[in-house]
């Protein structure tokens, strides 16, 4: 038996400020003892099997703050991967990141609990559609956005991630840089170097995230005027006219770093609803303003199929891809690394 079961008094005490999408996400002590005996029951196995949970920011609260050893955004679990000593890997989030990690850890074995396979923007682009851009854009860089599948990463010179895209671009040694899936993070890119001073010529793919792509001005100005002290926090996939009139844009982790940071106590965060959850629970002095968007894919997440795949994992559940694959992928989020630490 591990040593500290969590009780339900516990559980309530992270959760109970927490209040998105209806009914979805609000706790009450009698829901904290339902999903006590589950949590206590993941965490004994995770010990027994030595495993080890990685959780997105966009996950339910219940799973981020009852079995999650690592929480955070793309960049910080890919480097929390990288660093386990566990022998299996339980990636809470969408199929891409699990293969993330595998790409990082190949002795490992890798699982995804999600009843969801999908990610509209590690869909929107395949392997042979990067082959054919590289035909058609010689010379051109091509750097993927985390949210590719490990073959499109396979293809790819560089990875980033929200939080060190524009900082990559900027230093990369070459002037032509193609980056893919995402449109609207693309169309930030030239905005930012723009901004920076920095010539570059940058092309873009035409994926979006469905989560994102449904913020747009108005919902900013009917919060400018309802709430006028709020600050507006953002997401690089959003829109650039979102992002234009945002007050802060960055990834989970970086949003999260300035809102801990500001003075400010009231906000609108564009961007999954996982995040405002770790607002309410980690900030309960701050408020959200408005309204957020849930991925069905993040959310297809349950502690019911963590504790499956951590009892007994199908096929399906694991993440495997050839060798070859993976040591070109490999290279894309080395560079990644390397061009993060200068």
């Amino acid at each position: 038996m591990i040593r500290n079961q969590l009780t339900a008094e516990q559980l309530f005490e992270k959760l109970k400020n927490i209040k998105l999408g209806g009914q979805v996400c609000v706790y009450s002590l009698k829901k904290c003892e339902e999903l006590v005996p589950i949590i206590n029951e993941i965490n004994e196995l995770k010990q027994e099997k030595n495993a080890v949970i990685l959780a997105h920011s966009y996950i339910s609260p219940e799973i981020i703050y009852g079995v999650s050893d690592f929480v955070g955004d793309s960049y910080k679990l890919s480097r929390d991967a990288l660093s386990t000593k566990a022998k299996t890997i339980v990636f809470v989030a969408v199929r891409f990141m699990g293969e993330t990690a595998k790409i990082l850890n190949p002795e490992k074995e890798v699982l995804v609990p999600a009843l969801q396979d999908g990610c509209t923007l590690a869909d929107a682009i395949n392997a042979q559609q990067v082959r054919d851009l590289k035909q058609k854009y010689p010379g051109y860089t091509f750097i993927c956005y985390v949210n590719t599948t490990a073959e499109v990463k396979a293809e790819c010179d560089v990875c980033v991630t929200s939080a060190n895209v524009y900082d990559i671009v900027e230093s990369y040694p070459n002037d032509k840089i193609y980056f893919l899936p995402d449109k609207y993070m693309g169309e930030n890119l030239k905005n930012e170097m723009k901004k920076r001073g920095v010539k570059k010529d940058i092309q873009y793919f035409s994926g979006s995230c469905y989560v994102h792509e449904e913020y747009n001005i108005e919902n900013i100005l009917k919060i400018r005027l309802e709430y006028p002290d709020a600050k507006i926090v953002s997401h690089p996939e959003c829109n650039s006219v979102v992002v234009e009139h945002s007050d802060f844009v960055g990834s989970t982790e970086q949003m999260l770093g300035f809102m801990r940071k500001t003075t400010s106590k009231e906000f609108l965060m564009l961007t999954e609803c996982g995040l405002s959850a770790r607002l309410q629970s980690e900030f309960p002095d701050k408020k959200l303003v408005g309204s957020c968007t849930m991925c069905k894919y993040m959310k297809s997440n349950s502690l019911t199929d963590i504790l499956r795949v951590l009892k007994n994992p199908t096929q399906r559940d694991r993440v495997v891809f050839d060798e070859e694959v993976r040591v070109r992928a490999l290279k894309s989020l080395e560079a990644m690394f390397k061009y993060t630490k200068q």
